[in-house]
């Protein structure tokens, strides 16, 4: 008894580490659970049916839908039907009219070609197919389940074309049918996937409505416009909204790499999401990385209408499209995608600049006549609409635009002309000035960075977050403090301390691509190491220290040079076998660092840098990038104010007799034969201009779209509220 008690566990254990055996699943196992792939959801079945309709020739394709297409999908089309022969193999899998071989795959131009949507539907729901193909006098309908058909073809009347019944979809999937229970959200979907397809094909009819109901919630006609087909469709408050857009590239063979033509939306289009409609060899595809390029442009460009609308038909040759790498086909992978989306990208961006040119305005009614002074408490304000909104007390009323990029300060102040700072970018050069054209989120696949990456989002302060992204410039309020608006607050906010956390934020989230800046003199690291040295000694004059300058300078240099591989592919910063920097990264387009930085910068990756830890390292040299990028002040002085006594340059007088003469008046001739050096002038107030203006059209654009400002920022200064509209109104109204 003893015995077979302890030789139970010992064979149970056995039977436990023994390996399962494979076996072969039924083809029924097998098919349904393709079928679950193909068709995921009921729009699933409706793309399918669709793009059958439209490889068969169809001018005008009805569907009609019941419970959001779990109880009926019903899909009607004028095409050249099937043919009696075929109906057998029709729901079978793999059996297709699309290729006949594997190589046809390369210059497919029908929607279908595996042959496996109609046999999905077979084995989630029952099909019926209504046929009849030009020249019968009558049709056939059959019936078909897991495959293949319930009975013969029965001759019935039928109109031209075919019709394709699916009901009771998902019925032997249970677990997939409560998750589809919402029947409004998933005839959305059907009704938006009509939609898309109706303003691309303009040639084709298109309805879509619910089983029973009269009115239908996509109807389209035949026409020969693009936009008419969007105004039927999506209405004129969209069509009225948008421009074309075209874009092209051609080899050096003179055939082309790919045609674009669409619309895009203008500033005036507001929505509360993206709509995009893409097209690619008239299938209807999404494409990530192309739609996330356009975003970013609307994002610098038209802040306020960041949510564009964009119809697009991109033509490539087949070959170049490969359309087997989704069981949905619902992507596509392109040759030449990183060439397309960056064209396509620019020529946006192109357009909206000249669209800008003509934006139109709501008026707003303002009494002129000084006898009817203007009342405040009437003011209301609007909804994009048009229509009233509830009334906002004064006290609390916000008059500026924080998506507006120009600041409201420079509005009142008449300034001198630089032709310095007239000659360089224009502001509506540097409206996109913050894109980026890589994606942020494609660091290197390092632990460590994703660290640092993960510490500044856990220490992102909310409030300070939502002050970055919805803030007005106002102006420099002094060398370092800028004035900012926040609903009915102001602000001071340390310009230095926000760009030198941008920079630092950006290194992490560029980390390992980086475009570069090739410094047209190289400069050796000894010299620039010397400079720094020199600058931190408060003893100028003593050079007793200048042999230990020197040696520290060298031991620096011999470990950058080590370390230059790892600084090149990491962080762009190239270090030659000589000892020359030679490139910086760009960290922030359209923003080039103040190179009387680099010696300090040098410096600091020579001493503050723990080369054995890789956190503390990257960390290290993406601070050192940080405050060298940082918007720090020219070091020339601020020729405002004060600052004008440094441009001047004492001049001696002519005859020293009349200093003996009229010793009284001497220091008044001095002062009267000051001059001021023009030429050094001139560059510091083209140095403090540039910055400025960096700071208002390219620091806080970017900060609106990248900076996640610290928990510590809202306690060290960085942040200071000045005023506040409530409390002002309450000291005016003592007054």
């Amino acid at each position: 008894m003893d015995t077979e008690e302890a030789s139970t566990p010992e064979a149970e254990a056995a039977a436990v580490k023994e390996p399962p055996k494979i076996h072969r699943l039924e083809e029924s196992v097998v098919n349904r659970i393709a079928a679950g792939e193909v068709i995921q959801r009921p729009v699933s079945a409706v793309k399918e049916l669709v793009e059958n309709s439209l490889d068969a020739n169809a001018t005008c394709i009805n569907v009609v839908v019941k419970d959001g297409g779990l109880k009926l999908i019903q899909v009607s089309d004028d095409g050249h039907g099937i043919r009696y022969e075929d109906l057998p193999i029709l729901c079978e899998r793999h059996t297709t009219s699309k290729l006949s071989k594997y190589e046809d795959l390369q210059s497919i131009k029908s929607m279908g070609f595996r042959g496996e949507a109609l046999a999905s539907m077979t084995y989630v729901g029952h099909v019926t197919v209504t046929t009849i193909t030009k020249g019968h006098l009558h049709g056939y309908r059959v019936s078909y389940r897991d495959g293949v058909m319930e009975n013969e073809p029965k001759a019935c009347a039928a109109v031209k074309g075919t019709q394709i019944m699916v009901e009771n979809l998902f019925y032997n999937m249970i677990a997939r049918r409560k998750t589809l229970q919402n029947s409004s959200d998933d005839y959305t979907k059907i009704v938006d996937l009509l939609s898309r397809m109706a303003i691309h094909h303009t040639n084709v009819s298109f309805s879509c409505r619910k089983h029973g109901a009269a009115r239908a919630d996509v109807h389209s006609i035949d026409t020969s416009s693009r936009l008419d087909s969007i105004r039927t469709v999506y209405g004129v408050s969209v069509a009225s909204n948008l421009v074309q857009l075209e874009a092209s590239e051609y080899n050096d063979s003179s055939s082309f790499v790919f045609k674009m033509d669409g619309y895009v939306s203008n500033s005036n289009y507001v929505a509360k999401k993206t709509t995009m409609v893409l097209f690619v060899n008239d299938r209807l595809v999404e494409c990530a990385p192309l739609k996330r390029a356009v975003e970013i442009v609307y994002a610098a460009t038209f802040p306020k209408a960041s949510k564009p609308f964009i119809y697009m038909s991109i033509v490539l040759p087949p070959e170049h499209v490969d359309v087997n790498v989704h069981p949905t086909k619902r992507e596509v992978s392109l040759l030449n995608q990183e060439l397309i989306v960056e064209k396509i990208q620019s020529a946006v961006e192109l357009k909206l600049r000249q669209s800008n040119d003509s934006r139109t305005y709501k008026e707003q009614t303002v009494e002129s006549s000084p006898s009817s002074p203007y009342n405040p408490s009437k003011e209301l304000h609007l909804n994009p609409s048009g229509s009233k909104l509830q009334k906002v007390p004064v006290n609390k009323m916000v008059r500026t635009d924080s998506s507006d990029p120009a600041g409201r300060l420079h509005a009142y102040v008449q300034s001198k002309p630089h032709t310095s700072v007239a000659s360089g970018p224009n502001l509506s050069a540097v409206r996109s000035s913050v894109r980026q054209r890589r994606n942020l989120n494609e660091t290197a696949d390092l632990t460590s960075i994703q660290e640092l990456i993960d510490d500044v989002d856990r220490n992102c302060h909310s409030g300070l977050l939502d002050i970055v992204r919805h803030c007005s410039f106002i102006g420099m309020a002094d060398d370092v403090y800028a004035l900012l608006q926040h609903n009915t607050h102001m602000y001071l906010a340390n310009v230095v301390s926000l760009s030198k956390e941008l920079m630092y934020q950006l290194v992490l989230r560029r980390f390992a691509h980086f475009n570069a800046i090739q410094l047209s003199d190289p400069a050796p690291l000894s010299e620039l190491l010397m400079l720094a040295l020199k600058e931190e000694d408060l003893d100028m004059e003593n050079s007793e220290n200048d042999d230990l300058k020197e040696k520290i300078a060298e031991m620096n240099t011999e470990l950058l040079k080590q370390k230059a591989e790892m600084l090149e592919e990491y962080f762009c910063v190239k270090i030659d076998t000589r000892g020359n920097l030679s490139r910086l990264p760009i960290i922030l387009d359209q923003y080039t660092p103040d190179m009387d930085r680099i010696p300090e910068f040098v410096l600091c990756l020579g001493n503050d840098v723990d080369w054995e830890d890789e956190k503390c390292c990257f960390q290290a040299i993406a601070a050192a990038l940080g405050n060298l990028y940082a918007m720090h002040p020219p070091l020339l002085p601020n020729p405002s104010g004060e600052g004008l006594q440094c441009y001047k340059k004492r001049k001696p007088l002519k005859n020293p007799v009349d200093i003996e003469r009229y010793p009284n008046d001497a220091g008044d001739n001095v002062e009267n034969e000051d001059e001021i050096e023009h030429q050094l002038l001139a560059e510091a107030e083209a140095a403090w201009a540039q910055r400025e203006w960096s700071i208002q059209h390219v620091l806080f654009p970017a900060m609106r779209l990248f900076l996640k400002p610290l928990n510590s920022m809202a306690t060290n200064g960085t942040f200071v509220k000045v005023a506040s509209l409530e409390k002002l109104y309450k000291i005016f109204e003592r007054c």
